[in-house]
């Protein structure tokens, strides 16, 4: 799978601030909110690794959505 664009990333950080289990990365994705809405921002290398790493555990973690079911 390809990396997530930037733009995806801030797509999702609303979800990931709803979904965050401690204060930093709910934090950090108000902040990114926060930020993206100013003309021209763009998110440090070290943001964009961070975004991406919080993303991805959103997609991953399945204990808080329950048991996924694989239909055949």
């Amino acid at each position: 799978m390809a990396p997530r664009t930037v733009e995806e990333l801030i797509y999702h950080m609303p979800t990931v601030e709803q979904r965050a289990t401690n204060d930093w990365a709910k934090g950090f994705a108000a902040s990114v909110r926060r930020q993206s809405r100013r003309r021209n921002w763009r998110p440090s290398p070290k943001q964009v690794s961070m975004m991406r790493r919080l993303v991805s555990e959103m997609f991953t973690d399945t204990e808080q959505e329950g048991e996924i079911i694989l239909i055949e």
